[in-house]
């Protein structure tokens, strides 16, 4: 048996708009004619060049029907395809640095030399000296001491180019406008650093019946390599005095731990170091009329004193005798000890017992009037075996 095969194309094709919507069947033969009918210009009023590809067909194309159907033009849809972009960061300022806050500078004051004067390399005449100043030469100031009895200078060959210079040897036009450098900024936590309290002679030996070698100034600091056997001469840095040293007096110089300085012999010889030895204390023969220090306070000259001794029970020196006279209505008094016996202090006016609880160890804030004249009593306590003790007492006006 034999099958014949039929194939129906169907075309979908667009028409002019002057067509109108139609659809319509051809057969194998028609498309034979219309592909090679080279005069016809239309097919049904459509132009042939739209069924140019039924030409290929019509070849191939034998015993079979075509439908080709029209459609209605289709009006092409556009896609528009919206992207979505990521958000624009809006940047962060970038973090600016501020510049560094400017450097104070300090305008050189003009001075004069009186007179030759020392550089030295710190404002104290136990200090180097640095060199020396010809009378009538100019100088640049920059600094003081806290007492203004020194100026720093502009000085080449001193430490940062700078030196420091007796502040009564030089002229100025009016009073030098600079800061204040060194003194009340010593660290006293350092036990070898001193910031002396008033205006006193370094000696060339632990004691009064020593020369006098040179002075120094309220608010010099000094630098401590000893003390006496009974703490009450201290032994300094001083380039001018014997192999380098000197001595002063404790009751004038403030000063931290001076208990655990070396002891040095008059000689200038260490021998031992902490606690003096446990003997009786010296004696020192003062007493309430004749005391050890008599210290005047004011606003402008001596605010403090710290006074090392020692006393002992029952024999050897049992008690010490300090006077002064306030300028304020407080007074604070630190009292430290090392030892083997108590301590007892009094704060008499008018010979009276002033209160107080002034012991080892503490500090005390006592009233005070100005003007007013005070006597403090320090004294061992009672024992039938000997007792020694070693004490610093810090007395410091309160404004």
């Amino acid at each position: 048996m034999q099958y014949r095969r039929k194939a129906v194309f169907v075309f979908d094709y667009i028409v002019p708009p002057n067509y109108g919507n139609k659809s319509f069947n051809l057969s194998c033969k028609e498309i034979r004619e219309i592909a090679f009918n080279q005069t016809s210009g239309t097919i049904l009023g459509v132009s042939y060049k739209y069924f140019s590809i039924l030409i290929v067909l019509a070849l191939c194309c034998a015993g079979c029907g075509i439908q080709v159907r029209e459609i209605g033009a289709v009006t092409p849809t556009f896609t528009v395809i919206m992207a979505t972009l990521p958000p624009t960061l809006t940047p962060s300022p970038s973090q600016t640095l501020l510049p560094p806050p400017p450097q104070l500078t300090v305008t050189p004051v003009e001075g004069i030399a009186s007179t030759q004067i020392n550089v030295r390399s710190d404002p104290s005449t136990a200090s180097e000296v640095l060199g020396i100043i010809s009378p009538d030469a100019k100088v640049e100031i920059v600094g003081k001491d806290p007492g203004s009895n020194w100026w720093q200078i502009m000085y080449p060959q001193g430490k940062d180019g700078k030196g420091w210079v007796t502040a009564k040897y030089v002229t100025t036009a009016g009073k030098p406008e600079v800061p204040v450098i060194g003194g009340a900024d010593a660290n006293l936590n350092n036990r070898n650093v001193a910031i002396i309290q008033q205006k006193l002679n370094i000696r060339s030996g632990p004691g009064t019946d020593f020369n006098s070698i040179g002075t120094l100034n309220a608010q010099d600091v000094v630098n401590l390599t000893g003390k006496d056997s009974n703490g009450s001469w201290l032994q300094i840095e001083f380039t001018a005095g014997p192999n380098g040293k000197g001595w002063v007096n404790t009751a004038f110089v403030q000063a931290n731990d001076v208990n655990k300085l070396p002891i040095v012999t008059d000689a200038g010889q260490v021998v031992g170091t902490g606690t003096p030895t446990v003997v009786p204390a010296p004696l020192d023969n003062d007493s309430a009329q004749v005391p050890a220090i008599n210290i005047t306070f004011s606003a402008t000259g001596t605010r403090a004193i710290q006074y090392t001794s020692d006393v002992s029970s029952p024999t050897g020196d049992t008690d010490d005798w300090i006077r002064f006279t306030s300028f304020t209505s407080n007074l604070k008094i630190d009292l430290t000890c090392i030892g083997n016996g108590l301590l007892h202090v009094e704060v008499l006016q008018n010979n009276k017992i002033a209160p107080n609880n002034i012991t080892c160890g503490t500090s005390q804030v006592i009233t005070t009037s100005a003007d007013a004249v005070y006597l403090l009593h320090i004294q061992a306590a009672a024992s039938d075996k000997l007792k020694y003790i070693h004490y610093t007492l810090t007395t410091s006006s309160i404004p």
